[in-house]
């Protein structure tokens, strides 16, 4: 398995503003690790370690932002919230062990797929009419399924975890406030499952992760500052390009 290189002060300076920018962005329309895993990707990491790096590295901010919303959470129709965190957790586990145990190379083929995904699901999901109330229900198993589904995806690699957790959540009839702060909640808790698996991988890059870590918390500050004066759709468009541009280079790559 290829050595994590070692990274200049002025690499870890532009990485610091990636993980400024993609504070930013997750503060105001989701997709911060559209920035981010491409900068450290051009910083040398390969795709596994970048992938790894930016989980470990985004999550106190993630954190910050699910802890702030907390008194939003709610059940999901047959599911207590309780049920749904510790799907979350278990599904967040068995996603960083498969990634894991994934040969660098075999990941490296993937990832221009998941890429793709996750950009479509980004845009899909940036774009789509949000419904202002719940309106319908989802059985109990399939519920269970689908989130034990997008929590594995979510350790593994989660680009677009947000807009398929928002689509579940208000479809199993949450109401959009509470889906949204339950989504964080919940993707807090795949993060932390793979941060805590991650974090002992010779992969990671620490001083890239807590040069994207200082200044993702730095962005988060700024995007509360910016939510109110930032057209939020002019982010989410620029995601969607970075997303397109950045699947096009992998599968040149």
């Amino acid at each position: 398995m290829p050595p994590v290189p070692p990274l200049e002060l002025h690499t870890i300076v532009l990485i610091a503003a990636a993980g400024l920018f993609a504070g930013v962005q997750n503060a105001l329309a989701g997709g911060g690790s559209f920035i981010t895993f491409p900068a450290l990707l051009l910083a040398g990491l390969n795709p596994l370690a970048a992938n790894m790096t930016s989980t470990i590295a985004m999550f106190p901010s993630q954190a910050t932002s699910a802890v702030a919303g907390r008194k939003l959470v709610d059940d999901v129709g047959p599911l207590t919230f309780r049920q749904m965190f510790l799907i979350s957790v278990v599904g967040g586990v068995l996603g960083a062990i498969l990634l894991r145990i994934t040969p660098p190379t075999f990941f490296a083929r993937l990832v221009p797929w998941l890429v793709l995904f996750a950009t479509s699901m980004f845009a899909w999901g940036a774009f789509r009419k949000q419904p202002m109330h719940a309106a319908s229900s989802m059985p109990k198993g399939v519920l269970v399924l689908v989130q034990s589904c997008i929590a594995i995806y979510g350790g593994y690699f989660g680009g677009g975890i947000g807009f398929l957790m928002l689509a579940a959540l208000t479809i199993a009839g949450q109401q959009i406030r509470a889906a949204t702060a339950t989504k964080n909640m919940l993707a807090m808790a795949m993060n932390a499952a793979a941060t805590a698996i991650f974090a002992f991988s010779s992969l990671i890059s620490w001083p890239a992760a807590l040069a994207l870590c200082a200044g993702g918390i730095a962005g988060g500050l700024a995007g509360s500052w910016l939510i109110y004066r930032l057209p939020p759709r002019l982010m989410r468009i620029f995601v969607v390009i970075v997303g397109a541009l950045l699947t096009v280079y992998m599968f040149l790559r």
